[in-house]
């Protein structure tokens, strides 16, 4: 068997190991009896019911705002959300901006559950969202005029190919968005973690590091902006929620599995310790 063949598997085999982290079963079915419990219709349902659990990436929607808040989008926009998850954020960019937005996600269920939340909020026309891996993205080169990842490439091991793919898709002058957890100065991890439970899967890169891809690949104005104060007032909420007993039927906790709650203490250990550095970060493909 040659080299590239084996490789090839074991590329393969990552993936599926990343896709089967973060959801297994049926995702739609759980969030439809999530929405049953809190009381909202699905025939009635709007886009701030959605809210609490289809922003599945740390902080959730008031990360998603913060996100948009720095962008500048116009409705005859296009734009790529790497990672989408369950569509939360893409269905939010097309509302707020008007915009057609395109979703990719590795993961079955989550592209499955992203699909028939957005058909139940009739957005079909704005939000499309398609199976795939970002680093291998199924997309013609210079067609979009924007794209965003969340809390994506903590379990992306090629990094600069990532960005290249980014790159590649993006028309000149368009913007690049990410937030992620970065290595911190003391790294080492604690896990459970909430993107691996034991470390498998994980490509954390420093922020500095992720500068300096971004600027090989070609990017500009990268303005790398620390987040890690947020993200653990945030955790450390949601501690205390948990700790009360007082966590909502609907929420992103529902996702992440039985040991969900130690996840979250370690992501705000890792933040305090400075194993971790969150951060988000805006560049753009030169005009």
């Amino acid at each position: 068997m040659c080299e590239m063949s084996v490789r090839g598997r074991a590329i393969v085999s990552t993936e599926n190991a990343i896709a089967n982290y973060w959801a297994t079963g049926d995702v739609y079915a759980l969030i439809v009896e999530a929405l049953r419990k809190a009381g909202k219709p699905l025939d009635q349902l709007t886009l701030p019911d959605l809210a609490p659990v289809d922003h599945y990436h740390a902080r959730g929607f008031q990360a998603t705002v913060e996100l948009a808040d720095r962008l500048t989008i116009g409705p005859d926009d296009h734009i790529l959300d790497i990672g989408c998850g369950l569509g939360g954020p893409a269905r939010y960019f097309a509302i707020r901006f008007g915009c057609k937005v395109s979703g990719i996600d590795i993961t079955p269920p989550f592209v499955d559950a992203a699909r028939k939340l957005t058909a139940l909020l009739h957005l079909e026309s704005q939000v499309e969202i398609a199976q795939g891996d970002g680093q291998h993205l199924p997309y013609a080169g210079g067609v979009f005029d924007g794209a965003l990842t969340q809390h994506v490439t903590m379990n992306v091991a090629d990094r600069p190919g990532f960005f290249r793919e980014a790159y590649r898709i993006l028309k000149p002058g368009a913007f690049f968005a990410l937030t992620e957890h970065g290595m911190g100065p003391n790294a080492n991890p604690h896990y459970p973690a909430p993107w691996s439970l034991d470390g498998g899967g994980s490509f954390l890169a420093t922020p500095s590091e992720s500068r300096v891809f971004l600027d090989a690949v070609g990017f500009r104005d990268i303005v790398v902006e620390n987040t890690g104060e947020k993200y653990l007032a945030a955790y450390k909420q949601g501690m205390a929620l948990a700790a009360s007993g007082a966590m909502p039927a609907l929420g992103i906790h529902m996702l992440a599995g039985e040991r969900g709650a130690e996840k979250m203490r370690n992501a705000a250990r890792n933040i305090e310790e400075g194993r971790t550095q969150p951060v988000q970060v805006i560049c753009r493909k030169p005009a």
